[in-house]
């Protein structure tokens, strides 16, 4: 079995929505073969609360107004950690960056093929990476001025 052609039009979309909202590290997975409940899962993460929520909102938004398709639920939208939209064919998982770190799916499901994304989609790998390196070098220049300071 591959995901249907249903499901790579929603995962598509959904990656465009998220690249948009500069979500990072886009990924999606064709899981139809593993799991009989759903034929795709999208990963996506961002730095902070607010922009795992505002990236959430507009896949919804967008698969709602170009697809109409609406959620049969979303989970963890409160605490804007890990907000999950299941569209049947589709789950649609957006983590905070230290979520996405902490729970690792893309170990879980890295023996699934992975769907051609969009080339915006595709452009956000390793921003997580470049991001997290980059506080590490202001938190150094901050430590070496503090001590300067001193």
């Amino acid at each position: 079995m591959t995901a249907t052609d249903r499901a790579t039009e929603l995962i598509n979309a959904a990656a465009q929505a998220a690249a948009d909202k500069l979500a990072h590290d886009i990924v999606a997975y064709d899981v139809s073969d593993v799991l009989a409940i759903t034929d795709a899962f999208l990963l996506a993460s961002a730095p902070n609360d607010r922009q795992v929520k505002g990236i959430v909102d507009e896949i919804e938004e967008r698969l709602l107004k170009e697809l109409g398709a609406k959620p049969a639920r979303r989970e963890g939208e409160r605490d804007g950690r890990w907000v999950l939209l299941d569209y049947v064919d589709v789950v649609v998982h957006v983590q905070h960056s230290e979520e996405r770190v902490f729970y690792a799916l893309e170990r879980l499901w890295k023996d699934c093929p992975q769907l051609d994304l969009p080339e915006d989609a595709r452009a956000t790998r390793g921003r997580d990476a470049e991001q997290q390196a980059a506080r590490q070098g202001q938190g150094s220049q901050a430590a070496e001025l503090d001590g300067e300071l001193s």
